[in-house]
């Protein structure tokens, strides 16, 4: 395959993605949102286009990328992957000069021909910051193994778990202790790892890349799930893999889900990040999350009374990043309104966080969940009890109590079932939602799906 070729074709779909989109937009939304974009790396269906800032980039996620991902894939005749990123003022200066794609920086500056590449965490993420709790103690107590001895115990450290609940943190915290030990560190994303392979590709600068890559101590990969089904970039990162464990080099990743759970992924590196440790962050409790809100605001300087804090941590149970979110708009309604933090005014806040469930029809729950359980409506609302079936409807369950707000007899009204059958399924999802990978994951995704659906 002619891989020079790659990014003009890819780049020729997105210009006839482009011209269709003008057709079907009014023309300041195009102007505004869409006219300055271009592909900035693509690989086995995935389109990563850059756009100029954050609001563009913030407005096709939540409100056009539906109908960009739509055209794509019937100008490319394929299913495709669609990703925007902000391209800095640098990278749309090169590509004026160039009149091709830029070499796009991914998070932080990765130029493979310096030495003196900034390393880009957070230095909010750190050991001291983060709160540990039933749901991450055994994550935080690998971490900190790992530091004590690197490239020895346990490695990869393979952290997995849902969306905003820790991952990122614990593993720049590892990045944070080893780089003041001296360490070279190197953190990217998957999707940065992917971009600057193709780059390097097109630029026949793959040499390069692999000195970048290989000869750092601690490598930190962060969503490696993003990897899977990407033939060139596995590849690649399976020969990354080996040369760094073969030198004792630690390796830690952050996923989603567990390796074994991410059928796509060859079954060597399934196999390779198996072979140390996988951990798990678990949805924190109630106390866990009361002690994150209090930590949170006792750094940013703000006293938070504690029955504000557990109001909080009561009706914010998804994950920290929306606990953060909430906390902050708390914090910021405060300060600037001048008044004090009472019961109501929190759940005022709240109210206006919240997801719009009146938008959550219970039929567009049950149709979710019949859908991407592959479970017949049919079957779902009536009196089959196979284990599957009954393992669905449970699920369909939790999600109509806690998603749309519905009492249990209005639940078992739906499903023919009387409340204490409802009450019963519930009680055994929310008990699997602590004990069981999959159904974790399972109920996250409709939930993350359902919310997206509703913003949209």
């Amino acid at each position: 395959m002619d891989r020079t070729a790659e990014p003009r074709r890819a780049e020729e779909i997105w210009q006839a993605t482009l011209g269709e989109l003008q057709l079907r937009m009014p023309r300041a939304t195009y102007d505004t949102w869409l006219k300055d974009s271009m592909v900035v790396a693509h690989e086995d269906g995935v389109y990563i286009i850059g756009v100029p800032n954050a609001y563009a980039k913030d407005w096709l996620e939540q409100r056009l990328h539906r109908l960009v991902k739509s055209v794509l894939e019937g100008v490319a005749e394929r299913s495709v992957d669609l990703r925007f990123v902000v391209r800095t003022p640098a990278e749309r200066a090169l590509a004026a000069r160039n009149g091709d794609p830029p070499l796009f920086k991914g998070n932080g500056v990765h130029d493979l021909d310096r030495e003196d590449t900034p390393l880009s965490l957070n230095p909010k993420y750190t050991f001291e910051t983060f709160v540990v709790g039933d749901n991450s103690r055994l994550a935080h107590a690998a971490a900190l193994s790992v530091t004590d001895r690197p490239g020895q115990k346990y490695n990869p450290l393979l952290i997995y778990g849902g969306t905003g609940l820790g991952k990122t943190h614990l593993m720049q915290a590892i990045g944070h202790r080893m780089a003041a030990n001296g360490a070279r560190v190197l953190y990217v994303t998957s999707e940065d790892f992917m971009i600057d392979l193709i780059n390097a590709i097109r630029t026949q600068t793959t040499e390069a890349f692999r000195a970048k890559y290989r000869t750092a101590e601690l490598l930190l990969i962060d969503d490696v799930h993003f990897i899977a089904g990407k033939e060139s970039t596995q590849e690649e990162f399976f020969h990354t893999f080996n040369a760094l464990h073969a030198a004792s080099r630690q390796i830690v990743l952050t996923s989603d889900r567990h390796p074994q759970a991410m059928t796509t992924l060859e079954e060597r590196l399934r196999s390779r990040f198996g072979g140390g440790l996988c951990v798990d962050i678990r949805p924190p409790d109630l106390e866990v999350r009361a002690a994150i809100l209090k930590a949170k605001a006792s750094q940013a300087g703000f006293n938070l009374p504690n029955d504000a804090i557990m109001l909080i941590a009561q009706r914010v149970r998804s994950n920290i990043r929306d606990l953060e979110g909430a906390l902050n708009r708390v914090i910021a309604e405060a300060q600037i309104g001048e008044e004090p933090i009472t019961h109501q005014r929190v759940l005022a806040v709240l109210d206006t966080l919240a997801p719009p469930q009146a938008m959550m029809s219970p039929d567009q729950i049950i149709d979710l969940v019949a859908n991407r359980l592959r479970c017949d409506r049919g079957r779902l609302l009536g009196p089959g009890r196979t284990k599957e079936v009954a393992l669905a409807r449970q699920i369909l369950m939790h999600l109509l109590r806690n998603i749309s707000g519905m009492s249990l007899p209005q639940i078992g009204e739906l499903l023919q079932r009387d409340h204490t059958t409802v009450l019963h399924g519930i009680e055994k999802i929310e008990a699997l939602i602590d004990t069981d990978d999959h159904v974790r994951q399972t109920v996250m995704a409709l939930q993350e799906e359902l919310y997206a659906t509703v913003r949209r």
